[in-house]
């Protein structure tokens, strides 16, 4: 189904051929996403200095504007002072990787106590960590490697920002800047850790790399069970943005564990520019997209999805919503000087996109029916990143996040 925006742009909407509201959460979900590890990825992050649970904004004025019930926003916008939520995967990617390396070569079962105090220095030291990103992940690895302190290496394809690359650099990392796309940089990342003996801390899975994705995404489930945790009824519907799907698929594996067949329809989120999901759903099988993947939306620029989302998400997403670019700076902007009764909230391009797509929806017809839509409907929403590129935020916003920060 493709329908116009209220921002002046179109939007398509293909719904899940294999989505099952009653299938249960079975053993390829669990070899993805389970309770056991989620609660060893709680245990450790919460730990962590500084971990506090980010805040579940009410939106009542956009709830009214899109006649829904309810909208929460789950506010990332201040994870660790990264910025992102993805503070909550790549760093704990990072520390369980030290651990099972330590293990490996010592044998004994080390404390985040132990690596932070420079016991296990001699393991520790002669690892070296690397990635792809289109920014916020390789901060999150680069933040993990300086804190537990082994060395990291980040490849930035062409179109990330220098904002974005100095930020990574500015936890200790050498960025390497790559030729091509996302999905060139992710190739370019494997090639090269294979000849130097170095370890992928990966937000995607492929053939053959598996294991770690599944570490970045236990992380992720985090941020979806504070929400739940703080909201006042369970959520009837969640929107959340896709890049290769890791958090869309640990939001829909945590929701369906806790709530079980009465867990939220999910609607992903693709950006029309990079819309490797949408393509997927339309086909019914992972479907890549080709070409520069150029989207203002850059951390969700993703040509190909991770195998492990689609394990997770093939019979628990119901629906994929494509996102222009400028909905995206549409709903920034309206985050930022807000419907009465709502704050001011700091939401970076790639934060957005999910309430860009509810509210897309929400004022169509069919596409409101399509996706359950009424005025009963409580919808959840991830604000997955802050003002990340500081001098884009204010170019596309109009005034720096602090002023914006100031007003609430």
């Amino acid at each position: 189904m493709k329908y116009a925006t209220p921002f002046g742009t179109s939007a398509e909407l293909i719904l899940n051929p294999h989505f099952d509201a009653d299938a249960p959460y079975d053993s390829t979900q669990q070899a993805v996403l389970n309770d056991a590890a989620f609660a060893t990825a709680r245990a450790t992050i919460s730990a962590w200095p500084g971990y506090a649970p980010t805040p579940l904004h009410a939106l009542p004025g956009l709830a009214a504007e899109a006649g829904v019930k309810a909208i929460h926003y789950k506010d990332e916008s201040t994870r660790f002072g990264l910025g992102s939520f993805k503070a909550l995967g790549g760093a704990y990617a990072v520390l369980r990787l030290l651990v099972r390396t330590i293990a490996e070569k010592k044998g004994v079962e080390a404390t985040v106590a132990e690596i932070l105090d420079g016991a296990h220095d001699d393991v520790v030291s002669g690892i070296t960590v690397c990635c792809a990103t289109d920014g916020n992940h390789g901060r999150s690895v680069a933040w993990g490697a300086q804190t537990f302190g082994c060395r990291c290496v980040i490849f930035v394809h062409a179109t990330v920002s220098e904002g974005r690359k100095r930020a990574i650099e500015a936890y200790g990392a050498e960025v390497r800047r790559s030729a091509g796309n996302y999905d060139d940089s992710v190739r370019e990342a494997d090639t090269t850790a294979r000849a130097e003996g170095w370890t992928v801390v990966s937000d995607t899975s492929y053939p053959g790399y598996t294991e770690t994705p599944k570490d970045v995404m236990q992380g992720y489930e985090l941020m979806a069970a504070e929400a739940a945790g703080a909201l006042p009824e369970p959520p009837t519907h969640v929107f959340i943005q896709t890049g290769v799907g890791g958090v869309a698929a640990a939001v829909a594996g945590q929701l369906r564990r806790r709530y079980g067949t009465q867990a939220p329809r999910v609607i992903l989120a693709d950006p029309e520019k990079s819309a490797c999901w949408l393509e997927t759903m339309r086909h019914g099988e992972p479907t890549p997209v080709e070409g520069d993947l150029d989207t203002l939306m850059a951390g969700l620029a993703c040509g190909e999805i991770s195998l492990l989302a689609w394990d997770v998400l093939k019979p628990l997403a119901f629906a994929t919503v494509s996102v222009a670019d400028e909905d995206a700076v549409a709903l920034m902007r309206r985050l930022a000087d807000p419907a009465p009764g709502d704050p001011a909230i700091v939401a970076g391009e790639s934060a957005v996109a999910g309430l860009s797509a509810l509210m897309a929806a929400a004022a169509h017809g069919p596409a409101r029916t399509a996706l359950g839509l009424d005025d009963n409907a409580r919808v959840l929403i991830f604000g997955t990143e802050g003002d990340t590129d500081p001098a884009l935020y204010t170019e596309l916003v109009g005034r720096p996040a602090d002023a914006v920060r100031g007003a609430a």
